[in-house]
């Protein structure tokens, strides 16, 4: 192996194609020309995204379905702070991103000089960890270490490079992945794997939870030999619904806010819960429902690749730091040697049964009540009906979209791509675009209200322009109705910037270059779905539905009556309006 001569452009773009990139987001700038020229022939596609939000956003979902990190590049300045939003996403959403960060010429920093900004502290906070080009030799260096720490850490890295230091000379290895970084975790200590399958073995009402590390591990087959040995229900974390088949047996649906009831109540008699490859974050866990559901007496074995998220939020039993196939493997092995030809518990499979099925006719009967024009939820019940089972679901955040998990069942994993923890509006669409460049073979849909999608119909264009044929269900209910509701039962009904005027959205996308429906009757959702998949291009499904059939509030937890002090707000108190 020899070192050559380079330049930074030449070094940077060498590791991307070694670390198998094969396009990159954000929108073109003068700073990073000189990366940018050397693309085409390095065989890696440019897609320039309308904000560069949408590319972090994209580039999000592209990694949690592709596996391989996602890139996005921007110009120095405003292009790279526009990014701040869906790097925060990522960091919380625990994925693997590399940020291109040119920044101002060495030459003239500190001068406040034109688009000059310190992108390393602003990116300090919402990322796993900045690197910053100290000089040009070492560009492939720092670039390879971004990619290291991108997967080690399960996080955004930010590569941040001086605009000047992109022409500078290199002399280095071009190296292949395996010989900088090694991703391979392992199952975790053996003595804790023994002590688990002994609790496992001997506990009388295990239940399964299947997080995220099931999802980029690929190993639902394992968990559902777990799960059958023991005849233990099976509960997907919040907004992780393809972390198990739901034509499982022993799937009970998700928990978490507009989960399933059938996982709260199957959790909530758990004496042994095993946690596979989630950290059990607090909001994922809170009462729904007017349901604890939590088993704070049960016995805790969580098994997460990150020793920082065991026992974060809820003390365990134990704990086992490993890759959660590998770990998984080894606790089935271990647990087979224990229970032996074990019988399944016929009792417990017709429990389970029995709970899918009320909370499915709790959620369709709320599906029918009639609405004006349609109920959300009939929308939402239609939708689901039809999806075929290789479909990829995008959900933002908002009433309706969150409704979503009440309804969405998947069968296989990296299926179900939401906004997880940072909850941002405006998520779902570019999502979507990443997922179907991900995977052009699904079908792509992404459900969202129309508030959020006023914070990313512009991309519609790069859909258009770029031809990823994705599908966006548009909520049309004239509200940002999360907030509405909580208006509704905190504010008596008070109405304060909750209220948006919206345009023809199908009209909007088809003067865009994309296909437009409008939908106001429940018969239509699943033909005009089933035809926007079989069209093929970019396509938006307005959906006009009632914005007084609200889900409950999205952050009881977070809120309390009000309480005026002053005589001018005495009226606005709530035990003034109470009486």
């Amino acid at each position: 192996m020899e070192k050559v001569k380079m330049v930074a452009s030449e070094a940077i773009t060498e590791t991307l194609v070694a670390e198998g990139v094969t396009h990159v987001s954000g929108i073109v700038g003068s700073a990073f020309m000189d990366l940018l020229d050397l693309f085409p022939a390095a065989g890696i596609r440019f897609i320039p995204v309308r904000h560069e939000q949408s590319a972090g956003h994209m580039e999000d979902a592209y990694s949690r379905i592709s596996g391989v990190a996602g890139v996005i590049v921007g110009q120095n300045g405003p292009g790279i702070t526009n990014m701040v939003t869906s790097v925060a996403a990522a960091n919380m959403g625990h994925t693997p991103m590399v940020v291109i960060s040119p920044s101002a010429g060495t030459k003239s920093v500190g001068w406040d000089g034109f688009q000059e900004c310190d992108q390393v502290s602003v990116f300090k906070a919402v990322t796993k960890a900045t690197i910053r080009i100290p000089h040009p030799s070492r560009a492939a260096d720092c670039a390879r270490t971004a990619f290291r720490m991108a997967y080690a850490l399960r996080g955004p890295v930010l590569l941040d490079v001086p605009r000047d230091y992109f022409y500078g000379e290199v002399f280095d290895y071009i190296l292949e992945p395996h010989q900088y970084r090694v991703d391979d975790r392992g199952c975790g200590s053996l003595e804790s794997l023994e002590k688990a399958a002994e609790l496992l073995a001997s506990a009388k009402k295990p239940v399964i939870v299947s997080g995220r590390g099931v999802v980029d591990t690929n190993c639902q087959d394992v968990v559902a030999e777990i799960a059958e040995l023991l005849t233990a229900p099976v509960a997907m974390t919040y907004l992780h619904n393809d972390a198990f088949p739901a034509d499982h047996p022993l799937w009970v649906g998700p928990i978490g806010y507009m989960g399933s009831k059938a996982a709260m109540h199957s959790l909530s008699e758990a004496d042994v819960m095993l946690a596979i490859g989630t950290r059990l974050s607090v909001f994922g866990t809170l009462p729904q429902y007017d349901i604890d559901y939590f088993p704070e007496s049960a016995k805790i074995i969580q098994i997460d690749v990150n020793p920082l998220n065991i026992a974060r939020t809820h003390p365990i039993e134990v704990g086992i730091i490993g890759d959660a196939k590998e770990a998984s493997k080894v606790l089935l092995k271990i647990l087979k040697e224990k229970v032996g030809d074990r019988k399944p518990d016929k009792e417990r499979l017709e429990t389970v049964k029995e709970r899918r099925a009320a909370f499915d006719k709790e959620i369709e009967d709320l599906a029918m009540v009639p609405g004006n024009p349609m109920n959300p939820r009939r929308v939402l019940y239609e939708i689901a009906k039809v999806l075929p089972k290789n479909a990829i679901v995008c959900t933002d955040i908002g009433n309706v979209a969150s409704t979503a998990n009440s309804y969405l069942k998947f069968y296989e994993g990296k299926k179900h791509i939401a906004a997880l923890t940072f909850g941002n509006t405006g998520f779902s669409y570019p999502a979507g675009l990443g997922a179907k460049l991900a995977r052009p073979d699904c079908p792509v849909l992404n459900i969202v209200g129309d508030g959020a999608w006023g914070m990313s119909l512009h991309e519609v264009s790069t859909a258009v322009q770029e031809n990823i044929p994705t599908i966006s269900c548009v909520f049309h209910n004239t509200a940002w109705c999360a907030e509405k509701k909580n208006q509704i039962d905190f504010y008596n009904n008070r109405f304060v910037g909750v209220d948006i005027e919206c345009p023809n959205f199908a009209k909007v996308a088809e003067a865009m270059g994309a296909k437009g429906y409008v939908v106001d009757k429940p018969e239509q959702v699943g033909p005009t779905i089933l035809e926007a998949i079989k069209l093929g291009k970019p396509t938006v499904v307005e959906f006009e539905v009632d914005g007084t059939q609200l889900a409950p509030p999205f952050r009881r937890d977070a809120l309390s009556l009000p309480v005026r002090h002053l005589e001018k707000y005495q009226q606005l108190d709530f035990h003034n309006f109470k009486k």
